[in-house]
Order: C-alpha cells, then sequence, then structure tokens
C-alpha cells in the first residue's frame, strides 16, 4: 500500500528526503514557502549526491501546499522545519492529524520532539536526526554533499514505513535511545557557525586548520559541560569526540591523511546556518551552542566561546555580515575564553 507522506518544511533538507521517498513510489505532499513550492511546482525535483546518484520526481508527482490542508489522510509527517518554527508548524496540524499517527522530527538541535509531542500528544511523536548537507541549486537540483544517512528513535509505528525508506537510499538507523546521537551530532553542528563567518565552503573551511582551532575550541567546551552533567556522546566518527578535538588542530597536510574522509564532501557545500544568513533569516544559533550555553548554566560551568559564537551570528543577523579569517575568529575566542578564565 503506498504510505501516504506530508513534509512539513518544505526547504532543501525536506524536499531532498520527501523527494526520494517519492522517487520509491509514497505520495508525497510538501508544505513550505511560495518560494520554493514554486520552483518545485515548475521543475520538479532533481536529486543528486556525491556518490553519483541522479533521481528525478517530476512536478505532477510535487504535491504542495502552503498550508497542511489535507492532513488527515498521512501515514507518516516528517516536521523538518527549522527549530525556531517548530511550535508555529506543528500547531497548524491541531484538529487535522489523525491519532496514532507517526510525527518524525528530522530536525537539528535537542528537543524538538519533545515540544512537538506537546501539541500532539495523541501522535506517535519521534526523534530523529539527518545526519547528512543539502546543497540547493536553482532550477529544483537538491544534492546530497556529505556523507550520512538518517537516525532515529526506534519504534514499532516505524514498521509499515521501513521498505519505503530503505527503496529511497535512506534506511533508517534506529536507536532505542536517541539523545546520544543528538548530542554527538550537536557536537559535529557546532562547525556550523565557523563555517557561516568563514564565508567559504565547507571543504574549504575545514581544510584551514585555523578554523579547525576554532571548532576544537568549541568542542572541547561542550564535551566538558557534558561530562558535568552526565551526558555521553555516541561516536559517529571512526575515532571518539576527546580524540577528535585533540587532532582537529594538527597540521593541515595531517589532517589531510588522517580525516581525507571530512574533506570529501561537494566542492560547493555549505552549513544550513550559512544558506539562513545569505538569506537573510535568522538561523538555528540557540539550537546549537545555545543548548552548550544552557547546559552550562544548568551545570555551573561557564562556556565563553560558545557563547561568543552566538554573539557573533547574532550580529551577523542583524547586518553585521564581516567575514572572519581564521586567524582572526581563532584570536576572537581565545580572547572570550581567556577573559571567562
Amino acid at each position: 500500500m503506498t504510505s501516504r507522506v506530508l513534509v512539513v518544511g518544505a526547504g532543501s533538507i525536506g524536499l531532498f528526503v520527501g523527494g526520494k521517498l517519492g522517487v520509491a513510489g509514497a505520495h508525497v505532499t510538501f508544505v513550505g514557502r511560495r518560494r520554493m513550492l514554486d520552483e518545485v511546482t515548475e521543475f520538479g525535483l532533481r536529486l543528486t549526491d556525491l556518490d553519483g546518484g541522479d533521481d528525478a520526481l517530476p512536478s505532477a508527482r510535487c504535491h504542495v501546499a502552503t498550508e497542511p490542508d489535507d492532513v488527515g489522510s498521512a501515514d507518516l509527517v516528517l516536521v523538518t522545519v527549522k527549530s525556531a518554527a517548530t511550535a508555529d508548524a506543528v500547531r497548524e496540524l491541531t484538529g487535522k492529524i489523525r491519532p496514532g499517527t507517526v510525527v518524525l522530527s528530522l530536525q537539528n538541535g535537542i528537543g524538538n520532539d519533545t515540544v512537538i509531542r506537546e501539541i500532539l500528544p495523541h501522535c506517535v511523536v519521534l526523534a530523529g536526526m539527518v545526519m547528512f548537507n543539502v546543497v540547493h541549486h536553482e532550477g529544483g537540483r537538491f544534492h546530497r554533499g556529505t556523507e550520512g544517512g538518517l537516525a532515529v528513535q526506534d519504534d514499532p509505528g516505524l514498521a509499515p514505513f521501513l521498505g519505503v525508506f530503505e527503496q529511497a537510499g535512506l534506511a533508517l538507523r534506529r536507536h532505542a535511545d536517541l539523545r546520544p546521537v543528538q548530542w554527538a551530532k550537536l557536537l559535529l553542528n557546532l562547525n556550523n557557525p565557523i563555517n557561516a563567518l568563514s564565508g567559504r565552503p565547507l571543504r574549504e573551511e575545514l581544510g584551514d586548520r585555523n578554523y579547525r582551532r576554532c571548532l576544537a575550541l568549541a568542542q572541547r567546551e561542550a564535551l566538558a559541560v557534558m561530562q558535568r552533567a552526565r551526558i555521553t556522546p555516541a561516536r559517529l566518527t571512526p575515532l571518539p569526540p576527546k580524540l577528535v578535538t585533540m587532532l582537529l588542530p594538527v597540521p593541515d597536510g595531517v589532517f589531510r591523511r588522517v580525516f581525507g574522509r571530512v574533506l570529501a564532501v561537494d566542492p560547493m557545500a555549505r552549513s544550513s546556518m550559512a544558506d539562513d544568513l545569505a538569506l537573510g533569516r535568522k538561523t538555528e544559533i540557540s539550537w546549537l551552542c545555545g543548548e552548550i550555553v544552557g547546559l552550562g548554566a544548568m551545570v555551573g560551568m561557564p562556556t565563553p566561546v560558545n557563547q561568543r559564537l552566538i554573539e557573533l551570528i547574532v550580529a551577523a543577523e542583524q547586518g553585521d555580515r564581516r567575514t572572519w579569517t581564521g586567524a582572526e575568529l581563532l584570536d576572537e575566542l581565545r580572547a572570550a575564553d581567556a577573559a571567562q578564565h
């Protein structure tokens, strides 16, 4: 039986994941901004990836809406809006969605599933994580520019959808407890503000030792706070998180030899935060570095590096669109750290 999927938040991630499910045979409806929906209506979707994959979903099979109207027929709802928009977007589903419908949060940060569950208490609300980056090109093309899949909280309610996700090349990696994975992904996402402030593609930014030193500062601070809070992040990379922070500052040549796979990303790939700044939108900084600052306040530990990254991104949101060199940003973060300690 064809799965009916509703994607709430038709941005790059929502269109890529929903589009792949559509190619695999699901009936997918995309809810989002008119600008993106018009592009999909005109061109359909072309879904490519760094491994050579190239799929197309014609416009006739791209069902779009600016408001979630036909919600009652949905078997599965994917929430892919930015974290700040979660509550407002999900409230649009109240009174329309069937009790027991599976609602999967595929969002950055910690706790979006809790927000959704409070608004939709009669649904099966599950946390999920998208572990890859998607680049939007004009003409309805969305390109997976990094490695990774979909990690989700396991639940029997997912059983009817496992086949279509696997057919789509997005087999769900199920976890009894997703929180360690979410915290580990958050550690990786601490590079998002650094990438946004650098003004460079991910490959170029991560290839620069000084930017990696910035990331190491942010991650070491985050790991210290997590340890105080007795949070153990999952291991998402070949090396454990603590060892990664020790190796990030190595010279560029050594980094390329040891972490070659990290740099095996699409040359045009940038963080979603960089995309948000380029489009004049508010970022998810409060759900990334803000989580670390909030956790630090809870356990009584200062977090000056992540706090300074928040301040720089907020300034950029407000129009101070300075491009930081690696050396400049490193000096800024080190100064913030030294002032606190």
